[in-house]
C-alpha cells in the first residue's frame, strides 16, 4: 500500500501528465525499444507507428495518477488491458524493463519538474500497479492453461481453409498442429497471430476476433484487406495475398472481456461497421446455437454489400430465428447511414447493445445511444488494437 504522502505527490502530478502524456510515452517506447529490440517481437508494430499504443498508455498513466488512492476504480481498464498483455505473451519479467524506461521518459520529458521526490512516489506508484497487473495476468495464464484444451503463450497452428468472404474480407481456419481439442470460448473474444513475414525485421502479431462461434475443432479469422501503404497492412496483405492453405502460424489462446454470455435471455442488439462485424458474426450464430427464442436485432453498416462479409449467411440466420431483426445499411448504395432516428426505431428497449467498427463509428453509434436515454451500463464495445478515449464530451 502507499503511504499518503506518495499518494499526495502522485495526485499533484496529474495536471502535468495530462498536458505531457503523450510526449512521455512516446519517449518511453523510444527508449525502451533502443535499449531492448528483443521487444520489438511482442508490440503491435502498427499501432506504435500510429500512435495509438502511446495514446493507450499515456490515458492508463493518467488514470492510474487520477485513482491511485482508489485503483479498483480503474480495475475493469486493468482487466481489459490484462487480457491483451496475455494474448500477446506480456511476462512478469517483463515489467521492471517498462518500470525503469518509464521513470526515465518521465525525467528525460519534465527535466528539472521530475524532482527526486516526484520519481521515487511514482516509483512506489508503478510497483503497486504492476503487482496488480502481474497478479491478474497469472491468474489468466493459469486459468487458459487449465482449460479443456488450453494452453499458456503461443502453439502452432496450420491454415486448414481460406474463403474469400467479401471484396475485401477473407476468413482463415485455424487448426492446432498437435491435433488436440481447442478450448471454449465465449462469443466476442479473440485470439494473437503471431509470424514472420519475409522482409520483415522482427516477428508481427495481430489480434483478430474469432468470427465463427466456439468449435473443438477449428478457429476462424476474418481479415479485412487494409491498403499495403497503411501501418495495418503489411500483415493483412500477406494474409490474403500470400499466406496458403498448409502454412503453419502461432496462435494464442482465446482471451477478451468484449463478450456475450450466452445463456442469459436479455434481449440483445448487436451493432457493427465494417469488420466490426467479425466479433458480432459470433455472438449471432452463438445465440442462434444456444438460446434461439433469445430477442436479437442486428444492426450493420457497410460502404456496398460486395465489401460486406456473411450477408447471406445472417440473412439465413436472421430467417430461421423467430425473434430475431437483422438490417443492413449500405452508405454507397442509397441506403444512407445510421442515424440517431434509425437506432432509435431499430434497437430493441432494454437490450444489452454490443457495439463494434472504427473509432468514429463508436464515437457516434454511443453517443446516440445515450441521447435517446440507453444507460451507459447496457452499452458493450470493443476495439481492434488499444483502446482509446472516446470523445464522448458531447453527451
Amino acid at each position: 500500500m502507499l503511504d499518503q504522502k506518495t499518494i499526495d505527490i502522485i495526485k499533484s502530478t496529474v495536471p502535468v501528465l495530462e498536458q505531457h502524456g503523450k510526449t512521455i510515452t512516446t519517449v518511453f517506447y523510444r527508449n525502451m525499444f533502443k535499449a531492448h529490440p528483443e521487444l520489438l517481437d511482442i508490440f503491435n508494430h502498427a499501432n506504435q507507428s500510429q500512435g495509438r499504443q502511446q495514446t493507450a498508455l499515456a490515458n492508463t498513466v493518467y488514470a492510474a495518477a487520477q485513482h491511485i488512492d482508489n485503483l479498483t476504480a480503474i480495475l475493469p481498464a486493468v482487466v481489459q488491458i490484462a487480457h491483451k498483455h496475455v494474448s500477446l505473451g506480456i511476462l512478469p519479467e517483463h515489467y521492471p524493463i517498462v518500470g525503469e524506461h518509464l521513470l526515465g521518459a518521465i525525467k528525460e520529458v519534465l527535466g528539472d519538474a521530475a524532482t527526486p521526490e516526484i520519481i521515487d512516489a511514482w516509483a512506489a506508484a508503478y510497483g503497486v500497479i504492476a503487482d496488480a497487473f502481474i497478479g491478474v495476468e497469472a491468474e489468466m495464464y493459469e486459468n487458459t492453461a487449465e482449460a479443456d484444451g488450453g494452453w499458456k503463450l503461443f502453439k502452432d497452428f496450420e491454415i486448414v481453409d481460406k474463403v474469400k468472404e467479401s471484396d475485401i474480407i477473407t476468413s482463415f481456419y485455424l487448426k492446432p498442429v498437435d491435433g488436440k481439442k481447442l478450448p471454449y470460448y465465449l462469443p466476442g473474444q479473440y485470439i494473437t497471430v503471431r509470424m514472420s513475414i519475409p522482409g520483415a525485421k522482427n516477428i508481427v502479431n495481430r489480434q483478430y476476433s474469432l468470427s465463427q462461434k466456439s468449435n473443438e475443432d477449428t478457429f476462424r479469422i476474418s481479415v479485412k484487406r487494409e491498403d499495403i501503404l497503411q501501418p495495418n497492412g503489411v500483415v493483412s496483405c500477406y494474409l490474403h495475398d500470400q499466406a496458403s492453405v498448409g502454412d503453419i502460424i502461432e496462435v494464442s489462446a482465446p482471451a477478451g472481456d468484449f463478450f456475450l454470455e450466452p445463456t442469459t435471455t436479455t434481449p440483445v442488439t448487436l451493432i457493427s461497421g465494417g469488420v466490426g462485424i467479425t466479433p458480432m458474426k459470433a455472438m449471432y450464430s452463438t445465440i442462434a446455437d444456444v438460446s434461439p427464442e433469445r430477442e436479437v436485432a442486428f444492426l450493420h453498416s457497410a460502404r456496398t454489400r460486395s465489401q460486406q462479409a456473411f450477408a447471406n449467411k445472417l440473412e439465413q440466420l436472421n430467417a430461421k430465428l423467430p425473434n430475431s431483426t437483422y438490417k443492413a445499411l449500405y452508405s454507397e448504395e442509397g441506403d444512407g447511414i445510421f442515424t440517431r432516428e434509425f437506432l432509435e426505431e431499430n434497437v430493441i428497449k432494454g437490450s444489452d447493445i454490443y457495439v463494434c467498427g472504427p473509432t468514429g463509428f463508436m464515437e457516434f453509434v454511443i453517443q446516440q445511444l445515450v441521447l435517446i436515454g440507453v444507460p451507459q451500463e447496457k452499452i458493450h464495445y470493443e476495439f481492434f488494437g488499444p483502446a482509446v478515449q472516446l470523445e464522448l464530451a458531447t453527451v
